[in-house]
């Protein structure tokens, strides 16, 4: 049986890439990014034939929010594309926009296994392959500009996200000395499928477009882009941060007019 280093691409060559969430807007953008930048790419998420639609190397259908699910995606795109992947953007995730006097425990419990206990149980399976393989690799994960400023009726997913933030802190931290780069992107109010009824009307759109100091609602493509570069070697000097990436709403006050 080939040994992991065996089965890591050899420098020069295109790198092996997982994406989870690739179903979601963010996620299905790092795909079409990645494949055109001619990286071998495999698309993670629950629905096997949903997912289908996505253009990827492989399609892969496991629940990355439990340790069997996220280990199964790393086998799965091990053995289909002859490598374990080196680059991992974690794009799974939910929200839920209500007071905590408001929200009931089962939300709660729901809100964290998807977007933290997710995240833990995906980066510890996507780290275990490359452990002693002596080849660097890059992960991003995703936050949220709600886990950097206060903003009502979100705090359920800023603890959640939070806990994101925190797990690239002290992952970075252990695995840097493995060549292991870990990072995050914190996304402000984005154009996707999840946010559709919050931007569907004209009023709201307008609204949430005037929270950010550049104006406008980002597109997934441009918070795609972050993620891209932060797995990329142009980012080799990046690791354990959280890159905002929203129009300057977590760092810039405007000018009131």
């Amino acid at each position: 049986m080939s040994t992991t280093t065996d089965l890591l691409p050899p420098d020069g060559t295109p790198q092996v890439a997982l994406v989870t969430g690739a179903r979601g807007g963010i996620g299905r953008a790092v795909v079409a990014q990645l494949r055109a930048q001619g990286h071998r790419v495999a698309a993670v998420g629950r629905d096997a034939d949903r997912l289908a639609e996505v253009q990827a190397h492989a399609h892969i259908a496991a629940d990355t929010t439990t340790p069997e699910g996220a280990a199964a995606a790393v086998a799965e795109c091990w053995s289909t594309l002859g490598g374990a992947p080196t680059l991992l953007a974690h794009c799974v995730g939910s929200t839920l926009i209500a007071p905590l006097h408001r929200s009931e425990p089962p939300q709660l419990r729901e809100l964290l296994r998807v977007n933290l206990e997710s995240a833990l149980f995906m980066l510890q399976a996507w780290i275990e392959p490359l452990r002693g393989a002596g080849r660097p690799g890059a992960a991003v994960l995703v936050s949220s500009v709600v886990a950097r400023v206060g903003v009502a009726n979100h705090e359920a997913i800023a603890a959640a996200k939070g806990g994101v933030e925190a797990l690239v802190r002290g992952a970075a931290a252990t695995y840097a000395s493995l060549g292991l780069r870990i990072n995050a992107v914190a996304p402000g109010m984005t154009a996707t499928p999840l946010t559709a009824g919050m931007l569907g009307a004209p009023a709201l759109r307008e609204g949430a477009a005037r929270q950010a100091p550049l104006g406008g609602v980002q597109s997934a493509e441009e918070v795609a882009e972050a993620i891209c570069w932060l797995l990329s070697s142009r980012a080799a000097r990046v690791t354990g941060q959280v890159l905002p990436v929203d129009g300057g709403f977590t760092a810039v006050r405007p000018v009131v007019k």
